[in-house]
């Protein structure tokens, strides 16, 4: 059975982009990227509502060759390789290779997915993962927090949700950033 991964990086004020919707902020450095890369590697299939799927487009034609920075090449490849699904009632069509769209989140189809699936997922976008998140359908939460305080924008987890946690990884990077992994007890 696949477990469910929820996994953003974060101002240390709990924000995935700033009030303005910028998340340059937020931009990983080498050992950061290299760290999310390793994350990756066990996800079989990404759910992504249309905002983050849009963003994360970009990684169906970055150039994998010698010309780019090893960790970025790696994680082209890594995204590539990955069924996507992409959940929106305002696309008509995705654009990217293993992408399947959807015009909505229904909780029951994603835990047949998890029960079936032999490999994890992940979802993508505050918004998506919220209605995961009440759904009861996420596992695991990780948050990789830099050293920025926004001051408003978009929030990680949503306001009125109740969970216990039991703490299974961190890591500190050069950076100032941290890694913080969850397991969401059910």
């Amino acid at each position: 059975m696949g477990k469910l991964r929820y996994t953003a990086i974060t101002s240390l004020d709990g924000y995935t982009a700033d009030a303005q919707g910028s998340f340059d902020w937020a931009a990983p450095d080498e050992a950061v990227h290299s760290f999310v890369n390793d994350l990756e590697r066990d996800i079989g299939t990404y759910l992504y509502g249309r905002r983050m799927y849009e963003v994360m487009q970009y990684w169906e034609t970055a150039p994998t060759d010698d010309g780019q920075p090893s960790y970025l090449a790696d994680y082209a490849r890594i995204w590539q390789a990955t069924d996507k699904i992409v959940y929106s009632t305002t696309l008509d069509n995705v654009s990217t290779a293993r992408t399947k769209l959807e015009p909505s989140f229904d909780p029951d189809t994603v835990r047949a997915m998890k029960e079936e699936s032999e490999r994890e997922l992940s979802i993508g976008g505050p918004g998506l993962a919220a209605s995961a998140l009440r759904a009861g359908l996420v596992d695991h939460i990780g948050v990789i927090v830099v050293p920025a305080v926004v001051g408003g924008g978009t929030a990680f987890l949503p306001d009125g949700l109740r969970l216990d946690l039991e703490l299974l990884d961190e890591h500190g990077f050069p950076d100032g950033a941290v890694y913080l992994a969850y397991r969401v007890k059910q």
